[in-house]
C-alpha cells in the first residue's frame, strides 16, 4: 500500500515538473553543476596531491638524504691588485660518508655524489654540462636508462678509470653525426673515454634524492674517485673584478635504510652525528622523505577539505534555486492545492507531493552531475591537449608550473561520488521542506478562492 502511494506521488511529481520543462531543467542545472564541481575539484586535488606524493616517494621511503648547504661567506681577503679573493669551505666530507656508512648498523647502502659545472668539448663542439662524480648505484637511484654501452662499475671507481657515461643532449651537441661510444670527451683538458649513453628523459624534481628540478640530459657521469683525482675539491669562479673559490668534498650522500620502520630513528642518529661534526657552520641538511610523505598526506586532507567546501557552495546555491522555484510553485498552484484538500487530501499528502518534486529535481540533477564528474579525467585530458598544442609555448612548457601542468592527472576519488550525490539529495529535500510545509498549511477555502 505504501509503495503504491509512493508510486502515485512520483507520477504526480513528474507530471507537475513536466508542465514547466525549461524551468525545471534550469533549476536542476544548479544541482548538476554543484555535484560536478565537487567531484571535479576533489579529483584535481587528488591528482595534484598524488603528484606531490609520487615525487616524495621517488626520493625513496627508506632513504635519508644528506645535502651540503652553502653558508654565508664569512672569509675574505684583499689581494695586492685591489681585487677581492673569497675562499669558502663547506658541506659534507668524505669522513662523514665513512662515518655514517661504517657506524650506523641500520644503513645498508650509502651513495656519495659530487657535482661540478664544467664545459665539455669534442673537436669543434662544446657545451656546458654538469659533471657528476658517482658510484654504480647512482643509476638505479635516478632510474637512468641506457641507450647504448654500459654504466660505471666498481672496478672503474677503484682504478680511477678515465671513463664517462654521457647524457642524450651531450651526444646531440658533441657528436651530432657519429657514434660516441669509445670516443673521447674533453673536460678541462682531461680526456675521458665514453663507455655509455643514457636515454633522454624529462626534467623532474624529487628524483634520486633531490627536491629541486634536475635536468639529467646535460650530465656527464664519471667515477667519483676519478673526479677527486682529476679535478680535486675546489671550484674557482672568476667574474669581473673578483675571484671566488669554493671547496666542497661531497654535494650529497643518500643513505638507504633496511626497514621503513627504522627510517625516523636512523635519521635522528644521522642528524646528531652530522651536527656534532658541523656544529659551527651548520652547512649540512638532512631530508627524510618519509617525514615529507606524512606532511604531504596531511596537506592532501586539508586541500580536499578546502576544495570540497568551495565546491559545496555551488550545491547550496543550487538548493536555494530549488527553494525559490518551489515557493513560486506554491503560489502558482494554490488553487490546485485547495482542490486536492477539498477532495480529501491530507496535509501530509501535500507535503509528500512537494517533497517528491524537489527529490526528483535534486536526485536527477545529482545523477547527471555524477556522469559529468566521472568524465573529469577525460575532459581534463582534452583541455590539456588543447593547451599544450595551441596555448603553451616552449618556454612555458619548460617552466616549473608548465611541467606540473603537463604531469598532472586528475584522480577520481570514488568516495566523492556517493557523498556528492547524497549531499545533493539532502540539500534538495531541505530546500523543498519549507515550501512543502507552507503549501500544506494553506486554508482549503482560501486556496479555492485564489485566482
Amino acid at each position: 500500500m505504501i509503495l503504491i502511494r509512493l508510486f502515485r506521488t512520483l507520477q504526480l511529481a513528474l507530471k507537475s515538473l513536466a508542465l514547466h520543462k525549461l524551468r525545471s531543467g534550469l533549476t536542476m542545472l544548479g544541482i548538476v553543476f554543484g555535484v560536478f564541481s565537487v567531484i571535479a575539484m576533489l579529483a584535481i586535488g587528488e591528482g595534484a596531491s598524488k603528484q606531490a606524493q609520487d615525487q616524495v616517494l621517488r626520493l625513496g621511503a627508506t632513504n635519508i638524504i644528506c645535502v651540503s648547504v652553502k653558508p654565508p661567506q664569512d672569509t675574505s681577503q684583499s689581494s695586492g691588485t685591489g681585487r677581492r679573493s673569497f675562499g669558502l669551505r663547506y658541506g659534507l666530507l668524505r669522513s662523514d660518508y665513512d662515518l655514517l656508512a661504517s657506524t650506523v648498523p641500520t644503513i645498508v647502502r650509502a651513495i656519495p655524489i659530487r657535482e661540478m659545472p664544467k664545459e665539455a668539448r669534442h673537436e669543434d663542439h662544446a657545451m656546458n654540462i654538469r659533471l657528476v662524480g658517482c658510484t654504480p648505484p647512482y643509476r638505479e637511484m635516478n632510474d637512468l636508462k641506457l641507450a647504448s654501452g654500459r654504466f660505471l662499475t666498481d672496478r672503474d671507481n677503484e682504478s680511477n678509470a678515465n671513463v664517462a657515461v654521457i647524457a642524450h643532449e651531450v651526444v646531440e651537441s658533441l657528436f651530432p653525426i657519429e657514434d660516441p661510444l669509445n670516443k673521447s670527451v674533453r673536460v678541462d683538458g682531461k680526456y675521458f673515454r665514453i663507455i655509455g649513453v643514457t636515454r633522454p628523459r624529462t626534467a623532474s624534481a624529487a628524483v634520486g634524492g633531490s627536491l629541486s628540478g634536475q635536468d639529467f640530459n646535460k650530465d656527464v657521469y664519471i667515477p667519483i674517485k676519478t673526479l677527486r683525482v682529476r679535478f680535486g675539491d675546489q671550484i674557482a669562479r672568476r667574474t669581473s673584478g673578483s675571484f671566488s673559490l669554493e671547496t666542497v668534498q661531497l654535494n650529497q650522500i643518500t643513505l638507504q635504510v633496511r626497514n621503513r620502520k627504522d627510517v625516523i630513528s636512523t635519521a635522528e642518529v644521522v642528524r646528531e652525528s652530522l651536527d656534532r661534526e658541523h656544529k659551527t657552520k651548520k652547512d649540512v641538511s638532512v631530508v627524510v622523505p618519509l617525514e615529507l610523505l606524512k606532511q604531504a598526506d596531511q596537506i592532501r586532507r586539508i586541500f580536499n577539505i578546502v576544495l570540497g567546501s568551495i565546491a559545496a557552495i555551488s550545491l547550496i546555491v543550487g538548493g536555494i534555486g530549488i527553494m525559490n522555484i518551489m515557493l513560486a510553485n506554491v503560489t502558482e498552484r494554490t488553487r490546485e492545492i485547495g482542490i486536492r484538500r477539498a477532495l480529501g487530501a491530507k496535509r501530509r499528502d501535500i507535503v509528500h507531493q512537494f517533497l517528491m518534486e524537489t527529490t526528483v529535481l535534486s536526485g536527477t540533477g545529482g545523477l547527471v552531475g555524477l556522469v559529468f564528474g566521472v568524465c573529469t579525467p577525460l575532459a581534463f585530458g582534452r583541455i590539456k591537449w588543447f593547451v599544450m598544442n595551441f596555448v603553451m609555448t616552449a618556454d612555458t612548457a619548460s617552466s616549473e608550473m608548465g611541467r606540473m601542468f603537463v604531469q598532472m592527472e586528475p584522480q577520481l576519488a570514488l568516495w566523492s561520488l556517493p557523498v556528492a550525490f547524497s549531499i545533493s539529495v539532502v540539500i534538495g529535500i531541505v530546500s523543498g521542506l519549507y515550501p512543502a510545509i507552507l503549501a500544506a498549511r494553506l486554508d482549503p477555502i482560501e486556496a479555492l478562492r485564489h485566482e
